[in-house]
């Protein structure tokens, strides 16, 4: 299942940066992961320094 991305995201775009596949777009108040594009690599949970990406 893709990683999600919790309400604990301040929109620093760290993630989309990191994502290898540009899976990771700005949404309305937080960054969101295009689940069918996600291949569940977890580079962008390991980069977020609030910790507001999970396993979904």
């Amino acid at each position: 299942m893709a990683y999600v991305i919790t309400d604990a995201c301040v929109s620093c775009g760290t993630c989309a940066d990191a994502c290898p596949l540009g899976a990771i777009s700005e949404g309305d108040g937080k960054y969101v992961i295009d689940a069918d594009a996600c291949v569940e690599c977890g580079t962008c949970a390991g980069e977020c320094p609030n910790e507001a990406i999970v396993e979904g």
